[in-house]
């Protein structure tokens, strides 16, 4: 998903500089970068996000847990102290799988 972004006109010189000193290969290896160091400098936000993207459903809880950089136990505590119910499906094929195992061990 490409999304502009409206960057103040300095900026924008300031990135296109920087891609000319062989800094970046692109604006968007630029804006990478600057996504990168924000969240490491700012991890309540890395957290904020992967909270948001997985209330929203857009990411799996391990996945939300990776973004936030961590481990599912500790993700499901965090998400279970801000009062964020998880939903847990039922998997639907299990019955097919289980006959999948046996078949295969017998």
């Amino acid at each position: 998903m490409e999304t502009a972004l409206s960057l103040p006109a300095t900026t924008k010189k300031e990135i296109e500089a920087l891609i000319r000193a062989g800094y970046y290969s692109s604006k968007s290896d630029a804006v990478k970068d600057a996504f990168r160091i924000l969240f490491d400098t700012k991890p309540a936000l890395k957290l904020a996000s992967a909270i948001e993207l997985y209330r929203t459903r857009e990411v799996s809880l391990s996945k939300a847990a990776e973004i936030a950089g961590m481990n599912i136990e500790d993700f499901k505590h965090m998400l279970s102290d801000r009062g964020i119910k998880r939903e847990i499906k039922p998997d639907t094929n299990i019955n097919n799988k289980v006959k999948e195992i046996l078949e295969w061990r017998g």
